[in-house]
């Protein structure tokens, strides 16, 4: 084993006789068991988890029973009546040391990321990098954020208005595999922040990743019962923790997330959901073809494409589409294949076998119905189980599965345009809207263009990093790729209750000196009407 990994507690397992010589790196029995001891689970049951570079099993993960989510909610809301009330500087000062461990421990984080999802080391690291910008961005504003605000009263002087941004209590996180680390606790440290307790169920596949950042929360200063981590199948601990949380922060597929909602609304109790997305990208005539073509891998094949903000369906200008299609498929076609724990790898494997299935039957069935491949479109078993090609996919027809549907896997359907308003009227078709891409030499127009494209967040000459990595910045999608925010004031505020206080100075708002009903209307009447003429609200 290299010294880059001498201290995350790998060891080289047994040789893979398929994809000797290589070994198969493991993780030592006594860090999956310190990890897998923060998971409240009693059923005596355990999943075997194991990871997409070779195959070999990874950990048994202890399995929570419905009684588990019962006590992870005992003690969490317990510990967050006492967190509720602890000072904004004490909960900055724990996000802003979680920023720094983040950070100092970043090769074990990276390992177990890159050894659950089978993801690229290069872009494994975009995960530890955005837990440390969202620890840092609400270490730093969430007194802004939550402080109580004055608004104005009924009448000036006498009618104060204090608005107070309450916690709600215990928000339930139900996170997905395909950002393991991140997406397991970006959301809870919002709602850590504002004052709640998590019970946080991560994916089945990669619940180390999450077991891990749950264990530097607490050396952060996180008290452990505020953080609780339950396993199991969606259909028993989500069921459970959606009967019990105060709200639902959900990250995974439309379909589940209309379930959860659905659960939500009976119970009358807030949700945010990330969901799915066909996102699309428009390359105009006039944009710079080689910033493009580089622009559009990373946008396309980034994590292997199981992004939800990751480009399905590009665009490109007539004028200039044989020249992009010359550089961009170049550029796809000199990608380093594999999977591994190394830096030098362009793009990493899928996750699992369904996710293998789907890239499979997309492709061969866009091609059954009239489309050319351009590029790759096999899978590559030598790579590892469950490895495809990076693939572009030319003249797909709309009676191919994967024209509106998400593949969530590392395939691009191109298509030309003529006509700018054409192209934004094809990028609008569908029933999602996530993220979306524009690409031009002119930034002002690219911001007109991307006014009019219905998503929640467009990028201009980015594929989704600009967007996601600013923190200051929502996120989140519309229509079927879902509601609400995660990031900035949004991201803090959806965990919140507002309050208004209102205290009435001198008079209460009542006929006064003995008026009579009638002449009390006439009073305010003239009063409203002198107000407007102030100018004031």
């Amino acid at each position: 084993m290299s010294d880059q990994h001498a201290t995350t507690h790998l060891t080289d397992g047994p040789r893979d006789p398929e994809h000797d010589p290589a070994a198969v790196l493991a993780l030592e029995p006594e860090y999956v068991e310190r990890l897998t001891s923060r998971i409240l689970a009693t059923s005596g049951e355990s999943k075997e988890v194991t990871s997409p570079i070779s195959g070999a099993p990874l950990a048994h993960i202890p399995q929570s029973s419905e009684a588990d989510v019962v006590e992870a909610f005992a003690r969490a809301r317990t510990a967050q009546e006492q967190w509720a009330r602890t000072p904004f500087a004490v909960r900055k000062a724990m996000l802003l040391k979680l920023h720094d461990l983040v950070l100092e421990r970043q090769a074990e984080i990276l390992d177990l990321i890159v050894l659950e999802s089978g993801k690229a080391r290069k872009h494994a690291f975009d995960e530890p990098v955005h837990i440390a910008l969202t620890a840092r961005y609400y270490g730093r504003t969430l007194d802004k954020h939550l402080a109580a605000e004055r608004k104005p009263g009924v009448f000036p002087l006498l009618t104060r208005i204090d608005l107070n941004h309450l916690p709600k209590g215990v928000v339930g996180i139900i996170s997905p595999w395909n950002y393991p680390f991140t997406m397991a606790l970006c959301d809870g440290l919002a709602a850590i922040a504002a004052g709640n307790a998590v019970v946080a169920k991560p994916d089945a596949q990669t619940m180390l990743s999450a077991l891990l950042g749950a264990e530097l929360l607490e050396e952060a200063g996180l008290p452990r019962d505020l953080w609780q981590v339950v396993a199991g199948p969606g259909s028993v601990v989500g069921t459970s923790i959606i009967a019990k949380a105060d709200y639902i922060c959900f990250t995974g597929s439309t379909a589940t997330g209309k379930r959860v909602a659905a659960g939500c609304a009976e119970r009358l109790i807030g949700c945010s959901l990330e969901l799915g997305g066909k996102n699309p990208m428009l390359v105009l005539a006039d944009a710079d073809i080689e910033r493009a073509a580089e622009g559009a891998v990373r946008a396309v094949y980034s994590n292997t494409g199981q992004l939800c903000v990751s480009i399905e369906r590009m665009y490109v200008a007539d004028a200039i589409y044989d020249r992009f299609m010359e550089r961009f498929t170049a550029r796809v076609e000199a990608m380093t294949l594999g999977a591994g724990l190394d830096w030098e790898i362009d793009m990493g494997s899928l996750i699992s076998q369904d996710q293998l299935d789907t890239a499979v039957r997309h492709v061969e069935d866009a091609v059954a119905h009239g489309a050319h491949v351009r590029t790759g479109g096999r899978a590559r078993p030598e790579l590892a189980p469950f490895y495809f090609e990076p693939t572009i996919l030319e003249g797909v027809t709309p009676a191919a599965e994967c024209f509106a549907h998400e593949t969530f896997g590392p395939i691009v359907s191109v298509y030309r345009f003529t006509d700018e308003a054409d192209a934004i009227a094809r990028a609008n078709e569908g029933e999602y809207g996530l993220n979306a891409s524009v690409w031009t030499r002119d930034s002002s127009r690219g911001r007109r263009v991307a006014a009019q494209i219905k998503a929640g967040t467009v990028n201009v000459n980015e594929g989704f990093a600009a967007s996601f990595g600013s923190l200051e910045a929502p996120m989140g999608g519309v229509r079927e790729s879902g509601m609400g925010r995660r990031q900035g004031r949004e991201g803090i505020l959806r965990y919140t209750e507002t309050q208004t206080v209102a205290t009435e100075r001198l008079m209460n708002i009542t006929p006064q000196f003995g008026m009579s009903d009638e002449t009390w209307a006439k009073v305010l009447t003239v009063s409203l009407k002198a107000l407007k003429k102030t100018g004031r609200a």
